[in-house]
């Protein structure tokens, strides 16, 4: 029994720290004093966050459609 629940308890970190992973440029656009942005500054802090973070997974950056389309789903799972 307690297999089973240490089992729940892994597999409940494990998706909560994926959804921080996804969340990670939204929490980083905060300005230089701390506070979040908002409006056009957010919004383009959030796009050049995942603009920096398009990368392959050999780890080259993304060129052309892939590159679209992640930026596009980065921004999506931010807001």
């Amino acid at each position: 029994m307690s297999r089973i629940i240490a089992t729940a308890i892994l597999v409940s970190l494990f998706g909560i720290g994926s959804a921080i992973a996804q969340s990670s440029c939204a929490t980083k656009a905060v300005s230089k004093d701390g506070k979040p942005l908002a409006g056009a500054a957010r919004t383009s802090s959030v796009k050049k966050c995942c603009e920096d973070s398009a990368l392959s997974a050999d780890g080259k950056k993304l060129s052309g459609a892939a590159k679209t389309s992640f930026v596009k789903k980065c921004q999506a799972d931010a807001s």
